[in-house]
């Protein structure tokens, strides 16, 4: 794992930590401010958590740099790669996620197709980042 690796990863963690403020701090928080202090923690009571934010987008932005090296094709443009990568990663934890939670917990089918559709976009936007910080990317 190169130099390269590190500040990609960085910078992913970092992306993953706006993207997801913007998806559930900004877009959302209409649809959850009724759970708050029933299905959800108050915004006083999640502060003490916060830090288990910063290592989940830690995961996520290494995780994702990491994978997007395996993930890698030539002859494809920079961007069909990163959407493509994104979308993959959606499929295989947002989507997966929020449905598990819909199944489980009384949220309506309103704010799941929310969470679904905005986190699906964030994670297509978060693959189009980390294929133009790629090294090996071919020109568009």
């Amino acid at each position: 794992m190169d130099k390269r690796f590190w500040i990609c990863g960085l910078a992913m963690s970092v992306a993953t930590l706006l993207t997801g403020y913007a998806v559930h701090g900004g877009l959302l928080a209409a649809d959850y401010a009724p759970l708050y202090g029933t299905l959800l923690r108050t915004p006083e009571q999640q502060e003490p958590y916060f830090a288990w934010l910063i290592v989940a987008d830690l995961l996520i932005g290494f995780a994702m740099t990491w994978l997007y090296r395996f993930g890698f094709s030539e002859g494809r443009s920079t961007a069909a790669q990163g959407l493509r990568f994104g979308f993959a990663i959606a499929l295989l934890a947002a989507v997966p996620l929020h449905l598990i939670y819909y199944a489980i917990q009384p949220l309506s089918g309103a704010l799941v197709a929310k969470q679904v559709a905005f986190d699906t976009i964030r994670f297509m936007l978060l693959g189009l980042l980390i294929a133009y910080l790629q090294p090996r990317r071919p020109v568009l």
